[in-house]
């Protein structure tokens, strides 16, 4: 009988995997990658590393994933301390260094480490939207996804609030998180996003945010993402982007290897956009549905291992 916590080695999984899909060629342009669009995992690039290296997407949440596998309460700032071990101590790196950070991530850290509260290190002005705490959000489902709407929605904000304080960052990930939850209740991608159509927005509006901000996911809670075009959909690492693109691919995709390859295709923020869609493809199709080539290339495979277990027990 399957462990009902396989979901937590689907994810982890599903995550990393993505994200090393996408590190050797992030950055590069759409057009660029069109002339030789990727088809398997490789290696270098970008970064001049080896096939099955993940960035900081995956480290990242392993952090928060160490931090529910290590504490009997969920506390932030434990989830916070595993971030600032990551940024000095290179806590959770595929090979022993850090080798990418974003902008709005490494000034909260250094917020962190001068001794700023977690839930207000992130930036909250409207310019620090990045996909930074998109990335790296989803273990989070594992201590949530049982409890209230609204205290999803609370431990959620206080967790991307760490790198990523403004509302539209706490949306996205929301959206992300419910979509996952959606995604194991029903096992269907379409009931997923349908019922989110439905359910989302009405909870955003209950808990007062500003219509504008709720505006800027239309094509996700509005309209039918799935219907538009390649050329339609951005994969920036602007947030919305971001998850527009991850749900985009996961809606038009029927695999784990096609939904991430997909996504990295997309172009420039790669890694990040092959991650998120990644993570819930893992959760949609199962690890033993991610190519077993690319699962062995993985940097750190069996520790990632290790990890899903220590989570798979609590």
């Amino acid at each position: 009988m399957e462990n009902k916590n396989q979901y937590i080695k689907n994810l982890l999984f599903g995550v990393a995997v993505g994200d090393a899909i996408g590190v050797p060629i992030e950055f590069m342009s759409r057009e660029q990658i069109r002339s030789k669009p990727l088809t398997d995992m490789i290696g270098y690039g970008t970064y001049n590393l080896p096939a099955g290296t993940w960035s900081d997407d995956s480290s990242l949440t392993f952090c928060l994933a160490e931090a529910l596998a290590t504490e009997s309460e969920f506390d932030l700032q434990t989830v916070a301390n595993n971030f600032i071990a990551w940024y000095k101590n290179n806590f959770w790196t595929p090979h022993g260094d850090v080798f990418d950070i974003g902008i709005a991530t490494r000034e909260a850290i250094n917020r962190l480490i001068k001794g700023h509260k977690p839930e207000l290190a992130g930036g909250m002005d409207v310019h620090s939207n990045g996909n930074g705490s998109l990335m790296r959000i989803l273990p989070l489902l594992i201590h949530i996804k049982d409890m209230p709407i609204e205290e999803r929605f609370h431990i959620t904000k206080n967790v991307s609030s760490i790198t990523h304080g403004h509302i539209r960052s706490v949306i996205a990930c929301f959206y992300y998180l419910e979509f996952a939850k959606l995604l194991l209740d029903s096992g269907n991608k379409f009931t997923a996003y349908n019922q989110l159509k439905n359910v989302l927005p009405t909870y955003l509006r209950s808990a007062s945010i500003n219509k504008n901000e709720i505006n800027h996911f239309n094509r996700l809670l509005v309209y039918d993402i799935h219907e538009l075009e390649e050329d339609e959909i951005n994969s920036s690492g602007y947030v919305v982007h971001t998850l527009e693109a991850s749900i985009w691919c996961l809606l038009k995709t029927n695999s784990y290897r096609d939904a991430v390859l997909t996504a990295a295709n997309l172009g420039e923020d790669t890694d990040t956009t092959a991650a998120v869609t990644g993570g819930l493809a893992g959760l949609l199709y199962g690890y033993e549905n991610i190519p077993k080539d690319w699962v062995e290339k993985l940097a750190r495979k069996n520790d990632i291992e290790d990890l899903g277990g220590r989570l798979m027990m609590k």
